[in-house]
């Protein structure tokens, strides 16, 4: 059986945003996110207003980066989507959480992250082949590209989220200073 059987590639690119753009949103979600202790895999439960409705979307996620030499990353990402009981009963493992509301401004998707993590912003966009990822330019309002920093990813920011609060601001601050201090 190939790896890569059940998983799809995923482009992307990540930028950091100083702030949210003026403009209302297209779609808001209430994201959760659950790092799973010594893995790469992501419990995600996503809530928000579809034509009126309250949407949840529970899944399970891993996604495994390639390199590229330059210009984004691509990878593999495998997907299953639960039910609320397996949400839960998955919800109980050990990891680390990281919440954050994402705001649609198609096509880059923006997470105002919560919590400790509060005042970040990170915006992301996803393509369907490499020529497209190559070949973006972001809007104004984003900042420094941090595709390919690996300090940002979210399993990283997780594990800061559940820093001290002044162990998370000092971390912040620290990966902060590795991105042009110009961008920020």
């Amino acid at each position: 059986m190939s790896a890569s059987k059940y998983a799809q590639v995923e482009r992307e690119r990540r930028f950091l945003v100083r702030e949210v753009p003026r403009a209302e949103p297209w779609a808001r979600r209430a994201i959760t996110d659950l790092y799973l202790e010594g893995t790469r895999i992501r419990l995600r439960q996503s809530v928000g207003i579809v034509d009126g409705q309250v949407e949840v979307v529970r899944k399970l996620t891993q996604k495994l980066p390639d390199v590229l030499p330059v210009g984004g990353r691509r990878g593999t990402i495998t997907t299953m989507y639960l039910d609320e009981a397996e949400y839960e009963s998955l919800s109980s493992l050990s990891g680390r959480w990281l919440t954050k509301e994402r705001l649609s401004f198609p096509p880059l998707g923006v997470d105002v992250f919560q919590g400790r993590l509060a005042g970040l912003i990170i915006a992301e966009v996803e393509f369907s082949d490499d020529d497209a990822m190559l070949q973006f330019v972001a809007p104004s309002w984003c900042r420094a590209e941090i595709t390919e920093h690996d300090g940002l990813t979210g399993g990283n920011l997780a594990r800061i989220a559940m820093l001290e609060p002044g162990d998370a601001a000092r971390a912040l601050a620290e990966l902060r200073q590795t991105i042009d201090p110009v961008a920020l």
